[in-house]
């Protein structure tokens, strides 16, 4: 049986389930089939390598940030066939997130609404489950570590969450993003102000040169942006990435904007919108910040990819490489190798 006529036999089964719920009865049945061999079913893209940020990605697609926070599941995902997997957002300290129910499906827009929190076990937890995976041990690919801060941490001592985070996770990164724009941290998304990330950035470089000095090994740095920015936001940001020598931008995490789902069930619970409804403003974003960074830093364009056609819109609005979540909720895994598959040809 081929992994897509299983997801469509178990998709109807999951979307009765609240979202969360499904979520975390997936992933441990993914890592379950990792372990003993069942994951052939999933036919792996071809080979389509593509060097950004100095790194070879096998193919163009990767997992974005946020499926799995605490680096648990990696082994399963990889038996996805993706390019890269990015895990996290992790912080310093375990946090439980905000209170449940957090997670909600809006099918009739493709949509999901989350206002999860940055919930997980911490860092010291995240990165021993990164040296547990075989994808880490056997340097089977290309694994992203996004960082954050904690909730309680006040936004004036956030750089401090960041520092720490890069420090722990840094030996074991092929790349690491930092996360500056997600909507369910009280005034996180202050940090994309052209002050406060100039502040931020600066710190982080400095960092980032004194670990590649102590490591031997230099480890890009990412930055994750929101796509509810205007142009100025977006020029101030493209500055600072050109002064600090950032090395590459995903654009961009989930947005506030209700304009798709508010008619719908859910449609005005609290939190970030992704899938359909941020494609286009996602969209927007890359080709604004293609235009002002040229081919000075690289981006990897994320938010609403269910078909491979989306995944050649991000390319041709200037994105290098792309990375899908909620479309693998709403078509499964079989995504992955459509979009590789496109991108290919």
């Amino acid at each position: 049986m081929s992994d897509k006529i299983l997801y469509t036999l178990a998709r109807p089964l999951l979307f009765r389930l609240p979202a969360e719920t499904a979520h975390n009865l997936t992933l441990p049945a993914l890592r379950n089939a990792a372990q003993r061999g069942m994951t052939g079913m999933f036919k792996k893209p071809a080979p389509d390598p593509r060097t950004v940020m100095g790194i070879t990605f096998p193919n163009p697609v990767g997992l974005a940030a946020g499926l799995d926070k605490d680096g648990a599941y990696i082994d399963g995902l990889a038996a996805l066939g993706f390019g890269s997997i990015e895990i996290g957002t992790v912080t310093p300290r375990a946090q439980a997130g905000n209170p449940k129910p957090r997670m909600f499906r809006v099918p009739a827009a493709r949509g999901i609404i989350n206002r999860m929190g940055f919930n997980n076990g911490g860092v010291d937890a995240f990165v021993a489950n990164v040296q547990a995976s075989r994808f880490y041990q056997e340097k089977q690919g290309v694994l992203g570590l996004n960082i954050g801060k904690n909730a309680d941490t006040p936004i004036e001592r956030a750089a401090d969450d960041y520092l720490a985070c890069l420090r722990k996770v840094y030996p074991y990164a092929s790349y690491v993003t930092v996360n500056i724009s997600s909507p369910n941290t009280k005034n996180l998304r202050q940090l994309q102000g052209a002050s406060e990330l100039d502040a931020l950035l600066t710190q982080l470089k400095a960092e980032q040169t004194r670990l590649a000095d102590q490591h031997g090994r230099y480890v890009p740095l990412a930055l994750k942006i929101a796509p509810d920015i205007d142009a100025e936001q977006i020029r101030d940001i493209a500055g600072a990435l050109l002064r600090h020598r950032i090395d590459g931008v995903i654009a961009t995490n989930t947005t506030l904007n209700r304009r798709d789902v508010e008619r719908y069930k859910h449609g005005h619970e609290t939190g970030g919108v992704s899938g359909a409804p941020v494609f286009d403003l996602s969209n927007i974003v890359i080709r604004a910040m293609k235009k002002e960074l040229g081919n000075a830093v690289p981006i990897i364009g994320v938010g609403g990819i269910l078909s491979g056609k989306d995944a050649k819109e991000k390319i041709a609005a200037g994105a290098q490489l792309v990375q899908l979540y909620s479309g693998l909720i709403y078509r499964g895994p079989s995504l992955v190798r459509e979009c590789a598959d496109a991108l290919r040809a």
